[in-house]
């Protein structure tokens, strides 16, 4: 192994958090029983967070950033992987409390790894990443719900070209739902509808707070704002539909009644990533495998080197970021 790499790292100064390069080596590793060579991560909202220092998104430090990595085990005391298997890794706590994937190695525990589904390369699965394995398992949870049907009526997507907004739309609209994407950058219309969407809607219809029961429109639909575009959202659902959250890029608060829920059987679904079960991990890596067009993903996603994820991070959180970025971990 190469005597020393580069990560990076979240320290402490001042009380505050701050992210920088620094060389590690192996011996500098947490002592988990599986160690990854990694080949890419990706760049996510909370990344941007913890690496701009814009959020308290590490809770312990120091800490190397990075929430999801795609990589080779090179060495294993766990018998459920050997040397040379091609693995995954998105969340449990990666970048928060335990150490994550802006770094060439990384020791993981094996119950977080899944292996690399034969439909898409390394690359091809930092390009989904967190983003988009939420993306699927809000997919997931609204077909469970069962309240959706292709073909009838309209779906939401709001935050359409960010990185989970951008494969919902492109999920959606493989399974024949009608989607509408709200999205706040007029620019990305064509984009957007590249991938499948049949309408776009400017974010500040939804924006204002309004009324708590509103005209039915929506039969489901996919939620990474928060705030009161959430609220909105929950207000124009029609009877018994449901809305699938798993974002706050606008704020945690929801400011809105409960009246959407009691007087029209409106469902909010909340949608965990982090620390979801390995079945719904293994069954949203099967349905991306099945529903994400490969030529999507290629128009959505860029490769960068490491080195540009400062500069990335704070575009990220200006909401200067279309689809997915790639992070190239040795460049």
């Amino acid at each position: 192994m190469t005597e020393t790499f580069r990560a990076m790292m979240i320290d402490t100064v001042d009380g505050r958090a701050q992210a920088a390069f620094r060389e590690i080596s192996e011996s500098d590793l947490p002592d988990n029983d599986v160690l990854v060579e990694i080949s890419y991560s990706t760049l996510n909202y909370k990344d941007g967070l913890a690496v701009t220092g814009k959020g308290r998104i590490a809770r312990r430090t120091p800490m190397v950033a990075g929430v999801d990595l795609s990589g080779t085990v090179v060495s294993s005391r766990s018998p459920e992987w050997m040397p040379g298997d091609r693995v995954v890794l998105n969340g449990w706590g990666l970048s928060e409390t335990e150490w994550g994937a802006f770094t060439r190695f990384q020791r993981v525990k094996p119950e977080w790894l899944i292996p690399l589904p034969a439909a898409f390369s390394l690359q091809q699965a930092m390009a989904i990443g967190t983003a988009g394995y939420t993306a699927a398992l809000c997919v997931d949870a609204l077909e469970k719900w069962g309240t959706m049907a292709p073909g009838e009526g309209d779906v939401l997507v709001t935050g359409a070209a960010g990185g989970v907004g951008s494969v919902a739309v492109s999920l959606l609209a493989a399974r024949g739902y009608r989607v509408v994407a709200s999205t706040g950058r007029a620019e990305t219309e064509d984009y957007l509808k590249s991938l499948g969407a049949r309408e776009i809607i400017d974010r500040t219809t939804l924006a204002d707070k309004a009324g708590p029961l509103q005209k039915e429109r929506w039969t489901g639909g996919i939620d990474s704002v928060g705030s009161t575009t959430l609220a909105n959202a929950l207000a124009q659902t029609v009877r018994g539909g449901a809305i699938a959250a798993c974002g706050l890029a606008s704020g945690a608060d929801l400011p809105g009644t409960v009246m959407p829920h009691i007087l029209r059987a409106v469902t909010l679904i909340g949608v965990d990533s982090v620390y979801a079960t390995r079945a719904q991990r293994l069954a949203a890596w099967g349905r991306l495998s099945r529903d994400l067009d490969p030529a999507h993903l290629d128009s959505m996603t860029t490769v960068a080197p490491m080195s540009d994820l400062p500069a990335l991070a704070e575009a990220i959180i200006a909401g200067r970021i279309r689809g997915r970025v790639v992070i190239d971990v040795n460049a």
